[in-house]
């Protein structure tokens, strides 16, 4: 594990916090009632998935991303792709460690509104995260669970791309409120998008639209729009 990492302190609480300054339970006396802390409500956790890399999925992440935040919500995004970050560079946030809270939680990045946290504030810009699947999983549920994010209306997960190991313990381990799929519109692209979205549907996690990205090209000079990749092939799969 990286030295910040080994680093972080376990949660301690103060020893003036003893058992016997516990609220007592109604029906025995001798037992102290258990008080539950009270923790924000979770916030609407959308996936922005892609069955196939290339498609400009991130891109797509940070522009709703920004959007949401201009509209007046609460965002945080979470760069899910362990081993391709790029969510920080996209929204033009500085490589460096991130801080950590009073109570050992990593604080957020944030940029355009949008808080943010990834892998690519946890390395240098060319060091590759070279981890195996177990330390991925625990490096995401480290992301989603263990940063201090704060009230949020939405948390968008860009997921990486593909239907493997990473992918399917994401959509199991969090509430997922739905996912949107980014695909182009080549058919063998949109081919692996029906994959993606099929997954999606077999652990459960609605599906709240697609996305065609790069269907066009607008001449900077005439304004004519030549489809170079074909178009259309997004609304045939969402139907």
């Amino acid at each position: 594990a990286p030295a910040w990492r080994r680093n972080w302190p376990s949660k301690t609480f103060p020893s003036s916090a003893r058992a016997t300054d516990r609220p007592r339970h109604p029906e025995n006396p001798r037992r102290p009632e258990m008080v539950q802390p009270e923790t924000p409500a979770m916030p609407r956790m959308i996936a922005i998935s892609s069955g196939k890399g290339g498609v400009g999925k991130s891109t797509v992440t940070a522009n709703i991303a920004v959007a949401m935040a201009d509209s007046g919500l609460r965002v945080g995004v979470v760069d899910a792709d362990i081993y391709g970050p790029s969510i920080p560079r996209m929204l033009g946030i500085a490589a460096g460690k991130p801080a950590m809270s009073p109570d050992q939680k990593v604080i957020p990045a944030e940029a355009y509104g949008v808080k943010v946290m990834s892998m690519a504030m946890l390395s240098d810009d060319d060091s590759p995260a070279i981890l195996r699947g177990p330390m991925v999983t625990k490096y995401l549920q480290m992301f989603v669970r263990q940063v201090e994010w704060g009230a949020l209306d939405v948390l968008l997960l860009d997921f990486p791309p593909g239907t493997g190991d990473i992918q399917l313990t994401l959509a199991q381990a969090f509430p997922l409120t739905g996912a949107v799929v980014v695909s182009t519109p080549q058919d063998v692209s949109l081919k692996i998008a029906r994959r993606g979205l099929r997954m999606m549907e077999q652990v459960k996690v609605p599906i709240l639209g697609v996305i065609e990205n790069m269907s066009g090209f607008t001449c900077p000079d005439c304004g004519t729009v030549t489809h170079i990749f074909h178009q259309g092939g997004g609304e045939a799969i969402a139907q």
